[in-house]
C-alpha cells in the first residue's frame, strides 16, 4: 500500500487544525450564550398583572415602532429617609424601524398628571403607588400612548457601567462642577466607590453656567452629574443631562469589544429590572448598537411652575403636549389626542386651580397671623 505524500499529510494537519478551531469557536459562543442567558434571567420581571396596564383608546397606525419605558430609581439604603419608589427619571425611549434610529423624550418629574384614579400629583409618584404597571399606565393614560414594557435601574447601575466603560469626558460649567462635587459625597457613600473631587477654576467666572472645560468623569462623578436639578435649567437641565449620558454609553458600546460588553452586563445586571423577554432583549441588542440616536428633548414642551402641590409643573396643556408628543415620536402630523386626554387636560386646569386658591388663602392667612 503507498505512503500518504507529504501534501496529503499537510492537508490533514490543516483540517485537523480547523476542526480544532472550528470546536473551539462553537464552545466558546455556547459559554457565552449561557453567560448572557444566566445574566438575562436575573434581571427579567414579567408585569404580574397585564391587566393593570391602562390605555386610552385611540385610532393610531405605530408600525415599524417600538416603544417602552425607562425608569431611574432614586433608591438609598444608606439614607431611610429618601428610600423611596419614585421614578425620578421617566424617559421614552422610541426604535424606529424604519429610519433606523432611536428617539429618547424625557417627562419632567414633576410634572402634574393623573397617577390614577382621578388622584393629580406628580409623575414620579405614580410609581410609589403601585410600582411599574401604575407608571406605565400613567404614561399612556396622559399622552396616549401604549406602552407594556419597561427597564428600571437604581443610580448604582449607571455607576457601574459608567466604570465599566472606562470612564466618560462631559464638559461642565462652574455650577455644574459645585453641584456635582457635593452629589458625588453621597453618591460614593451608597455605592462604595471612590471619587476625585473635579477642580473648580481659581476664579469665579461672570456666568457660572457657561462651560469651563471638559472633564473625565468616573461613575460615581456621571452618576452625580445626572442628578443636577439646582443650575439655572433646574430639572429640564437634569433630564437633558440624563439624555446625553445615555448617548455617550451607546456611543462607548459600539466601539467596545465583546469583553467590555460582557464585563458591563455582569456590572450593571444586579441593579436593572425589566418586563422584557430574554428573546426580546437579545433581539433588541443588534438594533441599539446599530441605530443612530435620534431626537432628544424633554417634555411638556411648553409649561409654567406652580408653588401649588409642593411644586409642581403645570402642562400648558396636556392635549397639546400630547399631539406634539406623537408628531415627534411617531411622525404623527396633526395627531388628535383622545378624549380621555382632553378631559384630564380640562382637569388639570381645575386641580392646580382650586389648589393655587387653597395657597392663596393659607398664605393669606399666615400673613394676618404675623401681623
Amino acid at each position: 500500500m503507498a505512503k500518504p505524500g507529504k501534501k496529503t499529510g499537510r492537508l490533514r494537519k490543516v483540517i485537523f487544525g480547523l476542526e480544532i478551531l472550528i470546536l473551539a469557536a462553537g464552545l466558546f459562543l455556547l459559554y457565552l450564550f449561557s453567560h448572557i442567558s444566566g445574566q438575562l434571567e436575573k434581571i427579567i420581571k414579567p408585569i404580574k398583572d397585564e391587566g393593570k396596564i391602562v390605555m386610552n383608546e385611540k385610532n393610531e397606525e405605530l408600525r415599524g415602532y417600538r416603544t417602552f419605558a425607562l425608569f431611574g430609581i432614586d433608591y438609598r439604603a444608606n439614607n431611610e429617609e429618601m428610600n423611596g419608589q419614585n421614578s425620578d427619571t421617566m424617559i421614552i425611549a422610541c426604535l424606529d424601524n424604519d429610519l433606523k434610529e432611536v428617539r429618547l423624550m424625557s417627562l419632567y418629574r414633576d410634572t402634574l398628571v393623573d397617577i390614577g384614579d382621578g388622584l393629580y400629583r406628580k409623575a414620579n409618584a405614580a410609581f410609589a403607588y403601585g410600582g411599574p404597571e401604575q407608571a406605565l399606565s400613567m404614561l399612556n393614560t396622559n399622552f396616549d400612548l401604549e406602552i407594556t414594557d419597561y427597564v428600571m435601574v437604581d443610580f448604582t447601575a449607571l455607576t457601574a457601567a459608567v466604570d465599566a466603560f472606562g470612564g466618560l469626558d462631559i464638559p461642565l460649567s462652574y455650577a455644574e462642577i459645585v453641584h456635582l462635587n457635593n452629589y458625588s459625597i453621597e453618591v460614593s457613600e451608597e455605592t462604595g466607590e471612590d471619587y476625585t473631587p473635579v477642580p473648580l477654576p481659581d476664579e469665579v467666572p461672570e456666568n457660572q453656567e457657561e462651560i469651563v472645560d471638559t472633564f473625565h468623569l468616573n461613575g460615581v462623578q456621571v452618576t452625580s452629574y445626572c442628578r443636577i436639578r439646582y443650575t439655572a435649567s433646574l430639572d429640564m437641565g437634569r433630564a437633558q443631562r440624563q439624555r446625553y449620558v445615555i448617548d455617550l454609553l451607546v456611543q462607548k458600546a459600539k466601539s467596545s469589544g465583546l469583553t467590555t460588553i460582557i464585563n458591563v452586563m455582569d456590572k450593571v445586571f444586579p441593579y436593572v429590572e425589566t418586563s422584557l423577554t430574554q428573546t426580546e432583549i437579545l433581539g433588541l441588542v443588534p438594533s441599539l448598537l446599530s441605530y443612530k440616536m435620534g431626537l432628544s428633548a424633554g417634555f411638556p414642551f411648553e409649561f409654567r411652575f406652580s408653588e401649588a402641590l409642593d411644586d409642581v409643573i403645570v402642562p400648558e396643556t396636556l392635549f397639546s403636549t400630547t399631539a406634539g408628543l406623537h408628531q415627534l415620536l411617531y411622525g404623527t402630523a396633526d395627531y388628535e389626542p383622545s378624549l380621555a386626554v382632553k378631559r384630564r387636560s380640562d382637569r388639570i386646569e381645575e386641580v392646580i386651580a382650586e389648589e393655587e386658591a387653597k395657597l392663596t388663602k393659607k398664605q393669606r392667612n399666615n400673613t394676618n397671623n404675623e401681623n
